[in-house]
């Protein structure tokens, strides 16, 4: 029998998620049968989406219950398998969670090519948060050659693959970050046109004069403040592919203040704009090779660069979480777990 340290959800989050949120213990592995692998976790990503899953508020997925294993995709060794596809060494993008190993059906796991590219990039911009920002962007977005593209929290692996998409096809890229140095990473690193600091004093004057063509597509990965100071500036037929909604994810309550939903539905009429709320999964079978094919290409010569903010060690996955839902990360969260 094989055992695997898990970090499982102990309560739900009130507010932001605190150590007492999650707890280390060891469980048996049941044996392999056929058609399946273990596997023993190399990396671990972690994502904003999976503060969305500590609660038991509905949404489009299923939360994970008090107890259980936190989810999370994994990149992995084949540690022995009984799929004739799989042999032990390969090593596979999988969705063990958080966990140091899983027994999992080889059906359900890609093989990855570690000659390719770093293989923790199939956590990242070759992989889900990739393919967010590839499906997003051009099939919501559709950005023209000539036009504004703004993001926000674009130095993570969504906003900024987004950014270095949109000058590809021959638009203009604005991001928006926390503080100088991710905000100098945009313009020296990513290749940004523009970066805009959101803790700055002025930054909603900051952002007009660095779009002075409007804003055609935004990119909504925070909402909050942001979003406030993004849509008197958004031109008319703008498109806003809504991805995620980060600065909402640990309120409790209604906000305070005047209803400013009528406001924002005038705006969407007098602009006619488009407002599309999405999953990426639901454009998987439509794009997802096309995705393996471009960005893979756009990788491997340089067009499309990424940065990693590596963890160092299993059992530090719930602090780095919570830094980077704080905004303490640069670039894609991955906890190492195994060499």
């Amino acid at each position: 029998m094989v055992e695997t340290t898990r970090i499982v959800l102990a309560a739900r989050p009130e507010g932001a998620p605190t150590a007492a949120n999650f707890r280390t213990e060891t469980a048996e592995l049941p044996p392999l049968e056929e058609g399946q692998v273990l596997l023993r976790t190399l990396y671990l990503s972690l994502d904003p989406y999976m503060r969305g899953r500590m609660s038991a508020a509905k949404s489009y997925a299923k939360p994970v219950e008090v107890g259980g294993v936190m989810v999370g995709g994994t990149v992995a060794e084949v540690v022995d398998s009984r799929a004739a596809e799989l042999a032990k060494g390969d090593v596979v993008l999988a969705y063990s969670g958080w966990q140091t190993h899983d027994v999992a059906a080889a059906s359900s796991v890609r093989k990855l090519d570690p000659e390719t590219a770093p293989v923790s990039t199939a956590l990242g911009v070759l992989g889900m948060p990739g393919f967010t920002a590839y499906s997003g962007l051009l099939k919501i977005g559709q950005p023209k050659a000539g036009e504004t593209v703004v993001v926000a929290a674009a130095t993570g692996p969504v906003g900024s693959a987004v950014g270095q998409i949109a000058k590809i096809k021959g638009a203009r890229a604005v991001g928006i970050a926390g503080g100088p140095r991710k905000c100098a990473a945009l313009l020296d690193e990513l290749g940004f046109d523009a970066a805009i600091d959101h803790r700055a004093p002025d930054f909603a004057e900051q952002l007009k004069a660095a779009v002075p063509d409007g804003i055609d597509v935004y990119f909504e990965n925070v909402a909050g403040a942001v979003a406030d100071a993004v849509y008197p500036l958004l031109n008319t037929y703008a498109r806003v592919p809504v991805c995620g909604l980060i600065a909402n994810y640990n309120t409790t309550g209604d906000e305070e203040g005047p209803d400013r939903l009528p406001a924002f539905y005038s705006r969407i009429l007098v602009k006619s704009l488009t407002v599309r709320g999405f999953i990426q999964t639901e454009f998987v079978r439509e794009l997802y090779p096309d995705f393996l094919r471009e960005m893979g290409e756009w990788v491997g010569d340089g067009r499309v660069r990424y940065l990693e903010d590596i963890t160092e060690g299993f059992e530090n996955a719930p602090e780095a979480f919570i830094g980077m839902l704080e905004g303490r990360n640069f670039g894609k969260v991955v906890v190492k777990v195994a060499d």
